[in-house]
């Protein structure tokens, strides 16, 4: 029986929760590297950075804020299940980009790391929460939901809007600054678009 074919298993309440804490906390380590080396990212977590960087304010809250127009949304096209799931998976972002800080210094971090590994462990974190059918919200629910109706690749979407938002990070970051950003984003979405398809995973939360 080929993996398209197979009964589809449903995840557990313990897997779900597990996921959850290590896919959020994938993504605010990827996402602290970048406010440590001023990088920007694409979907709402890129336009909380930009707006973080230019008015000072915490990535944590306007992360959260900004996500508050999607969950309609997301309730409307993916279900409560979901919506709900998100909710809970930007809350513990939105936290442990504030307080991951505290337990992290660094004294030297060099920015094309920063962009490869902080867009890896964003993409993973991502990769990681999709499965278990939640997102990050923003537009990453929006790429589910096209994926999940229309079989459009949610990693190319992704890489589409990021493309977008990180044209926008020109008017706030240096161009050396954007090209690396471009990396990062690069190396998020690759990872969703090579892992992440249709018929490839089929566990339900």
């Amino acid at each position: 029986m080929s993996i398209s074919e197979a009964t589809p298993s449903r995840h557990r309440f313990y897997e779900d929760v597990l996921a959850l804490l290590i896919g959020t906390g994938f993504a605010a380590l990827g996402l602290t590297f970048y406010t440590e080396t001023r990088l920007a990212t694409g979907g709402a977590a890129g336009l909380a950075l930009l707006l973080q960087y230019m008015t000072g304010y915490g990535f944590g809250l306007i992360f959260f804020v900004t996500n508050l127009p999607f969950y309609a949304f997301a309730v409307a096209r993916m279900g409560w299940g979901f919506a709900i799931r998100t909710f809970v998976a930007v809350m513990l972002v939105s936290v442990m980009s504030r307080i991951f800080p505290m337990f992290i210094t660094f004294s030297h971090l060099d920015p094309l790391f920063a962009a490869f590994v902080g867009g890896g462990l964003q993409g993973m974190g991502l990769l990681i929460l999709a499965r278990h059918r939640t997102g990050l919200g923003g537009f990453s629910i929006l790429a589910l939901y096209l994926q999940d109706r229309y079989n459009i690749r949610a990693g190319y979407f992704q890489l589409g809007v990021d493309l977008v938002i990180l044209l926008i990070a020109l008017s706030v970051l240096t161009w050396p600054q954007v090209v690396l950003s471009v990396i990062g984003a690069v190396m998020f979405n690759m990872i969703l678009a090579i892992n992440h398809r249709p018929g490839r995973y089929v566990g339900m939360s």
